[in-house]
């Protein structure tokens, strides 16, 4: 519990410093650990990257509860680094609600967020949602802050309102949803920089997320403009798993078109270097500490 309590002050004081924090949202276990290991500040566990990865479907409200927070989990108990995880509506009613909240707290997330879609939800970029009355997440919103444990375990609202009814619906029903208990605010898939602005302007004293996503609607923007424009966290939601998929097939082109892997060894890690990466050397040290052999030895001494 120590690890946990840690990485949820150190998120908390990230986010509240005035510095923005940057999110990497990691499909598995092993691209949280490379991300950790390039510097990310924080790995975020999301629908899109878990459906992708656990099922190779699309994230239409098919990865549930039980799945994403075993992914969570995974992640988080493979990186030293904060986790915050994507709860989607919450799945289900008030007393799910504080199910959800307890289960993230216990596997050590650093927060999570809930939203305002109709499930089945969508990706947040995808054409087609619908959401629900603003009170319905009000009283999730309120559920949530009343069964968390910890000050530190943040929770986000975030509103698909904008492709719905328009950015100033959303604003509207992110005012409503920070009195009713959200730390942070995300409203996602605004269309323009100017609305990203627009945001901000709203929420001056709140932190706010902004979402990146290739060939999404909101234009991609550097790190250091979205500091600029008044956000406190950007988070890369699918740019990884894109990566991964594009480079296994381009892999496997490799292999049809030549018979062997020879032309694409310049772009895979090293045999080695994996193993070293994956802690190969520890695990054969700690077998090696508590071997038959070893144990008599001490035993008979």
């Amino acid at each position: 519990m120590l690890k946990n309590n840690k990485m949820r002050h150190q998120f908390n004081k990230e986010v509240m410093s005035g510095n923005i924090v940057e999110m990497m949202v990691a499909p598995d276990a092993l691209a949280a650990k490379i991300a950790e290991a390039e510097g990310a500040q924080a790995i975020f566990s999301a629908g899109y990257a878990t459906s992708a990865s656990a099922l190779a479907m699309p994230d239409r409200g098919i990865a549930d509860f039980g799945l994403s927070l075993e992914r969570c989990r995974q992640i988080i108990n493979a990186v030293n680094v904060p986790v915050f995880a994507d709860a989607d509506t919450g799945y289900g009613d008030l007393d799910n609600i504080k199910r959800t909240v307890e289960s993230y707290e216990a596997i050590g997330a650093a927060g999570m967020f809930i939203e305002d879609q109709v499930w089945p939800k969508r990706c947040g970029h995808m054409d087609g949602k619908k959401v629900e009355p603003t009170e319905v997440l009000e009283a999730k919103l309120r559920a949530a802050k009343s069964a968390r444990k910890h000050d530190d375990f943040l929770i986000m609202s975030r509103t698909d309102a904008r492709a719905v009814y328009g950015l100033d619906d959303a604003i509207a029903r992110s005012k409503r949803y920070r009195a009713a208990g959200a730390d942070l605010i995300f409203i996602e898939a605004p269309q323009s920089v100017a609305e990203l602005e627009k945001i901000h302007e709203a929420f001056p004293d709140t932190p706010l997320m902004a979402n990146m996503i290739e060939d999404g609607k909101t234009p991609l923007t550097k790190k250091e403009d979205l500091q600029e424009l008044g956000f406190n966290i950007v988070v890369h939601p699918n740019t990884l798993t894109y990566t991964q998929a594009y480079a296994e097939k381009t892999l496997l082109e490799t292999l049809k078109r030549d018979g062997s892997t020879k032309a694409y060894k310049d772009r895979m890690i090293t045999f080695p270097k994996f193993n070293e990466f994956v802690g190969l050397d520890r695990v054969n040290a700690r077998d090696a500490e508590y071997s038959p052999e070893k144990m008599a030895r001490t035993y008979m001494s």
